[in-house]
This record gives structure tokens, sequence and C-alpha cells, in this order.
């Protein structure tokens, strides 16, 4: 699955430059100037954070994690998973690595489910650093209030769709 996942990703990105090649040679240029930069930048990010979730994973202990986080956690689990979820500051590098050290220490797939919907909705650096300030915060609010049920939401779906 992942080696099908790889070459579609790929044969987007050629069908995309072959898009921008007809459109101008330079454009073309640019964008690949631009994502080769990107890559460049991005890597060594991606790699500290793969190699660090594996270290993490090492490190914590199974039997907590599986306690606080595993298929037997319930809703506790759901919502000790959103909060951390909402708690982690930092990027996708820092998310998803924890996220895969909690699936490798033990955790849940619904529970890990619920902490990267809730960390992709209410991060709370986020909201209060970029959000506040840029948005009326009534509306902000209202944002959050609104979205709260979804880390729930998908990760019941998830538990429903993944029973036999």
């Amino acid at each position: 699955m992942s080696l099908l996942v790889d070459l579609a990703l790929w044969v987007i990105v050629v069908i995309l430059g072959l898009v921008a090649a007809s459109r101008s040679q330079s454009l073309c240029i640019d964008a690949l100037r631009g994502g080769l930069r990107d890559f460049v930048q991005l890597l060594p990010r991606i790699a500290v954070g793969v190699i660090g979730s594996g270290y993490l994973a090492a490190l914590l202990p199974q039997p907590l994690i599986a306690g606080w986080l595993g298929p037997n956690s319930g809703i506790t689990g759901f919502v000790l998973a959103a909060i951390a979820g909402a708690l982690t500051p930092g990027g996708p590098v820092v998310g998803f690595a924890l996220a895969s050290t909690a699936l490798k220490s033990g955790a849940a797939t619904p529970q890990v489910i619920a902490y990267t919907i809730a960390w992709a909705l209410f991060a709370l650096q986020r909201v209060v650093i970029y959000e506040v300030p840029m948005m009326p915060p009534r509306v902000v609010w209202l944002r959050v209030l609104v979205s709260l049920p979804l880390p729930f939401l998908a990760a019941w779906v998830a538990l429903m769709v993944g029973k036999p």
C-alpha cells in the first residue's frame, strides 16, 4: 500500500511538472528550484522527528501509554488524547512524531486520531498567537466551540470502522 501511495504521489508530481513546463520553461525551473529548496530545508527536520520519535518510543513506559491511550482506555483515552493534542506546540514534525511515538508505545488508533485532530484544530499556541490577534475573538472562540466534538467524532468513527 505504501508503495502505491508513493507511486501515485510521483505521478502527480510528474503531471504537475509537465503542466508547468507546458505553460513556461521559466515557470517550470522556478517551481523546481522552490521545491528543491523546500525539500532541503525540511529533510533534516523530518529526519530529526522520525529518529527522535523512535528514541522517544523506546524510552516511554509502554504499559503507561497503553493504559492511558490504549484500546481499553475508552472515553478517558479520547479526552486525554484530545487535551494532549491541543497542548502540543510546534508543527507537523512535532505533532506527527508524537502521534507515531504513541502508536509505537501502545496507544490505540482511535485515540491517536483524536490526538491528531485536536492538534490540527486546537493547538493552543496557534490559537493565541495567530488566530486571536488576526480575527475577532468571538469568531475564534465560536470556531473552537463548534470544532470541539470533531476529535471525539473522528475517534468514534475510527473505532466503528476498525471493528471487524
